[in-house]
């Protein structure tokens, strides 16, 4: 009988173990796939805000604070716009001043933590950029989707999709570029954005099933004078792109993809994201069969699509190394595998989906000589 309590006290404790296990890999999935639009990655880090002055604001010195280039710098209850550190500013030890272009709202105050983010702008197009535009409803598959138009005189129309951490508003940072070339814009919110349906399971699939809220936005655009489409995409916003350039209805008005950041391998996305919330080593595996589990994505379907064999359309692929989410070595074989369809623009010291932010001349120039021969 003591035999037969301790195999059972045991197998309790065994199963009670195997449950908890799986319960830390879901929530560790949760990192990806329940990552608010709008919200910080957990790889970005909270800076405090040491002080303000005319045109300066001091933050804690960190690797972040001193990337290069323009950002928005959000709180809760505000967002500024901050420009390059300031070399000729008094540093401390602990802080970086940077230039502070604006306070969009809110106010900024010392204490205060904040962060980093590639959306510049907020609001809409007219509100931020002073641009024309109209508020749209793109009829998707599980119902309306908002989007901005702005519009162009050209009949190839840029289709703008946002990723992990941002939403459409952080197209407005290459929106008044695509209007002076005279591009209609559509900027899209799918699945899981503010205004947009929840999708049926509540989890973001990382573009598997998001990319056919993109289809539903060629289809818009064709049914409203466009001959050709660009996609443009940041993030897993790239991977839809790649995605429907693959297996849309229209993909033959599709006429080019620039790929922001893209999310080339979900695994190794995940796998960065439930690290940065200090998620142990040993349940990563857990939280990369979870996420499976959850969201039917398929182990390494998307990295074994690197090599673009299926690649009928020229692409710009705008990524670097010290993105820590999205692997550039994933993209650096892509554009190995494809030199006939694929431009790589190395951008060096951004952050993910920040390739805009770090030097926003130099990416739209690149921008501007890959669209030139598809105007």
């Amino acid at each position: 009988m003591r035999t037969v309590k301790a195999t059972a006290a045991a197998v309790t404790a065994l199963l009670g173990a195997g449950a908890a296990a799986v319960a830390a890999g879901r929530l560790a999935s949760d990192a990806a796939l329940k990552a608010p639009p709008g919200r910080p990655l957990p790889t970005e880090p909270r800076l405090t805000v040491h002080g303000t002055a005319a045109g300066h604001i001091t933050l804690t010195r960190d690797l972040a604070a001193l990337r290069p280039g323009r950002y928005g710098l959000s709180g809760d209850g505000c967002h500024a716009v901050v420009g390059e550190v300031l070399a000729d500013a008094p540093h401390t030890a602990d802080t970086v001043v940077r230039r502070l272009e604006s306070v969009t709202h809110g106010t900024l105050n010392r204490g205060d933590k904040v962060w980093l983010t590639p959306n510049v702008h907020v609001g809409n197009p007219g509100a931020a950029l002073g641009l024309e535009h109209a508020d749209v409803d793109v009829p998707g598959e599980l119902g309306a989707l908002p989007a901005w138009f702005v519009p162009g005189k050209r009949d190839t129309w840029v289709i703008a999709v946002h990723g992990l951490g941002t939403t459409r508003e952080l197209a407005m940072n290459v929106m008044g570029f695509l209007h002076r070339s005279q591009f209609p814009v559509l900027a899209l919110a799918y699945r899981g954005d503010l205004g947009a349906p929840r999708p049926p399971d509540g989890l973001n699939h990382l573009g598997e099933t998001e990319w056919r809220d993109l289809d539903a936005a060629i289809r818009h655009a064709v049914r409203h004078g466009a001959r050709q489409v660009v996609l443009h995409g940041w993030s897993t916003g790239a991977t839809m792109a790649l995605r429907a350039a693959a297996r849309s209805g229209l993909r033959e008005r599709i006429s080019g993809l620039v790929l922001d950041s893209p999310v080339l391998g979900w695994e190794t996305t995940l796998r960065a994201l439930a690290s940065a919330r200090h998620t142990p080593g040993a349940l990563l595996p857990l939280a990369v069969r979870a996420a499976q589990g959850r969201t039917g994505l398929s182990a390494d379907r998307v990295a074994r699509a690197v090599p673009g064999d299926g690649l009928r359309v020229p692409a710009l692929l705008l990524h670097g190394p010290d993105d820590t989410v999205a692997p550039w070595a994933l993209s650096r074989r892509l554009a190995g595998a494809r030199p006939d369809m694929v431009t790589l623009h190395t951008v060096r010291a951004a952050p993910h989906g920040a390739m805009w932010n770090a030097d926003p001349e130099a990416y739209e120039e690149a921008l501007r000589r890959f669209l030139t021969p598809l105007m």
